[in-house]
């Protein structure tokens, strides 16, 4: 089974962090996040979708957010101290982190960018995101993800 495995799920074998991979079928092409929540029989408020943005210093960074919530950009760059951020071009998804939309987990980017997760997270023990291709979701703690990403809990959503 090991062909199964994404670079997110080495990463957390690696570092023997406790995780649950879940499968979806994604041969309908739902794979928002919403879709995938009902899918993998989850509430909205427990699957979190990875977002990529750029500041205005050329610094890329990972924003965490619920899936049925927007970004707030402008929450975004103060939270990364950036004058402004811009969310990368979908063409550009896989050449900054190794992973295609709709696949693009927080864990196991090519580069360990500086990654947030939007507050709302604090009300829950775990959460779901993106295993790291579509069809694949990772289950597990907060506190875990927040480790092994060393990101930062802050408000993101409008």
């Amino acid at each position: 089974m090991a062909q199964g495995k994404t670079n997110a799920m080495r990463k957390l074998d690696a570092k023997k962090v406790p995780y649950e991979s879940i499968t979806y079928d994604s041969a309908d092409g739902k794979i928002d996040g919403i879709s995938v929540a009902g899918k993998i029989g989850r509430k909205t408020e427990e699957v979190y979708k990875t977002l990529v943005a750029q500041g205005t210093s050329r610094e890329i960074f990972v924003f965490v957010i619920p899936v049925e919530q927007e970004l707030d950009l402008k929450k975004a760059a103060k939270a990364a101290g950036e004058k402004k951020v811009e969310m990368i071009p979908v063409k550009d998804i896989q050449k900054w982190t190794g992973y295609i939309r709709g696949g693009c987990s927080p864990i196991g980017m090519k580069k360990d960018y500086r990654t947030f997760i939007d507050s709302s997270a604090n009300q829950l023990d775990s959460i779901v995101v993106s295993g790291g291709k579509i069809g694949v979701q990772i289950h597990l703690a907060i506190k875990e993800l927040q480790q092994i990403t060393r990101s930062e809990i802050t408000d993101l959503i409008k």
